[in-house]
Formats: structure tokens, C-alpha cells, sequence
């Protein structure tokens, strides 16, 4: 049997390696085939989904909150002690330096990671800044929302936070971090196809164990978890949901 296992689009690129190295330590002590699929963006995502293509799936909150209430994808595990924080920047010429520094007419930069959008809407909120007073523009890369706010073409760019820290120490110089979330309780999910319930424990524990065997923290650390993951039952999903669903109130 040789299962898709579909990685969202928003891990930074030096994470590709980590990605492949994980695939094939799950292969190894899960005893399953799987096929690494990295769409390019959430477009690629969407297509593969409806197309049925995806087994298992790394996907970003926003996303997996459809997912488990819609498809019925069933969440088995989580990164541990990583949450899915996120920063608002501009740039560092700019002469913005609070959130409330933006104002109505802005151009913000972002990515089609709607969780991002989401939390970075409630961090505007000091501002008065409601969605229909932005100008968004939406770029594919979180580089490429950086050189946007770099080169003062936007007021500001949201980022996902592990992907502002992997940004070039260049690139980090000439942004000024307005604001950055601190919910703690938001993260990606791992999620199994309905019709995979009979393999998720298989498939959990081979995943729970990576970081009890030596290598693993060559894995972990590629992965940038060097935690490593957690269990993740459908109570604690579905509080996260509904955490997702105040934030949109």
C-alpha cells in the first residue's frame, strides 16, 4: 500500500530536506509506502484535495478545520510546543513602527494562509483597521511579501512567524516587527483520510516515536520541531476549531 502524504504550502523552504527525511522514516517503521506530495501553494492544495489524492496531511489549522468538519479527516498528532504565531512587519525605512501607525487605504502583503489572516486581523484591531479598509496583496511566497514591505510597496506584510525567523538575517534587518500573536493554542494538525481509520494508530505511533532513536534529531532539528510531535485527539481539535471560530466573531 503506498499512501499521498500532502505537507500545506507554508513551510519555509530550507524545510524541504526535513520533509523528505521524515517521509522516509515513517516508510521505514510504519511499514507503508508514502508518496511526499509539496503543492506549490494553496491552489495545488485544493486541487489535490477534491481530487482525493491526499492520504495523509500536514495541514495548516485553517485549512484542517474544514477538513475534520467537512471530510471528516481525522487529526491523530500535532508539532509539540510549536504554535502557529504571527508577525506583522513593515519596513524598516518605512517609518511605521506600531500597528497603530497603519491606517485606512494601507497595502498589506500576504499569503494565502488564511489562519495568518485571520490572527493578523485581530492583531489590527489597535489600529481600527477593519478588512474591507485594506488594500491586501497577495503574493505567493513569504519573500515575497518581505521584498514588497522592504521596498515600501506595502504598509506592512503578515508573515507566519517561523517563516519570518527563517527569513535572511538581510531581510530581518531591514523589517520592523510591529506586533506578533502569542495564542498558544492554534497549530498545524496531522490528518488521516476517513478512509485510512483502520491505519492511524500504525501510522501515529510510527510518527510519535521519531526522537526516541539515535538520528532523530538530525530529523527533528531539518524539520525545525525539535520537539518533535504530539498526540492530538478530536476533543482537543475541535477546541481549536472552535478557539478559529471566536477569532472570526
Amino acid at each position: 500500500m503506498t499512501l499521498n502524504f500532502m505537507i500545506a504550502p507554508d513551510f519555509a523552504p530550507d524545510r524541504f530536506a526535513g520533509w523528505h527525511m521524515l517521509n522516509t522514516v515513517l516508510q521505514r517503521r510504519s511499514g507503508l509506502g508514502l508518496h511526499l506530495l509539496t503543492p506549490a501553494g494553496a491552489r495545488e492544495q485544493a486541487e489535490l484535495l477534491a481530487e482525493g489524492k491526499a492520504d495523509i496531511v500536514y495541514a495548516n489549522p485553517f485549512d484542517a478545520a474544514g477538513m475534520i468538519r467537512s471530510q471528516g479527516f481525522i487529526p491523530f498528532a500535532r508539532p509539540a510546543q510549536r504554535y502557529d504565531e504571527m508577525v506583522i512587519a513593515s519596513g524598516a525605512n518605512s517609518g511605521i513602527r506600531h500597528v497603530e501607525d497603519l491606517k485606512p487605504g494601507c497595502r498589506i502583503a500576504l499569503t494565502d494562509n488564511r489562519d495568518v489572516k485571520l490572527i493578523g486581523l485581530r492583531l489590527l484591531e489597535p489600529a481600527d483597521l477593519t478588512e474591507p479598509q485594506i488594500v491586501w496583496v497577495n503574493v505567493d511566497s513569504y519573500q515575497a511579501a518581505a521584498r514588497l514591505a522592504i521596498k515600501g510597496e506595502v504598509q506592512a506584510a503578515f508573515f507566519l512567524a517561523e517563516a519570518f525567523a527563517s527569513l535572511t538575517r538581510i531581510s530581518r534587518s531591514q523589517l520592523q516587527v510591529l506586533v506578533e500573536s502569542a495564542i498558544h493554542d492554534i497549530s498545524h494538525v496531522l490528518l488521516a483520510h476517513p478512509r485510512l481509520a483502520a491505519e492511524v494508530p500504525r501510522i501515529a505511533e510510527a510518527l510519535l516515536s521519531i526522537g526516541s532513536q539515535p538520528g532523530d534529531a538530525d530529523v527533528l532539528d531539518a524539520l525545525g520541531l525539535p520537539a518533535g510531535f504530539e498526540a492530538m485527539t478530536q476533543e482537543q481539535a475541535e477546541f481549536m476549531i472552535d478557539l478559529m471560530d471566536t477569532l472570526l466573531d
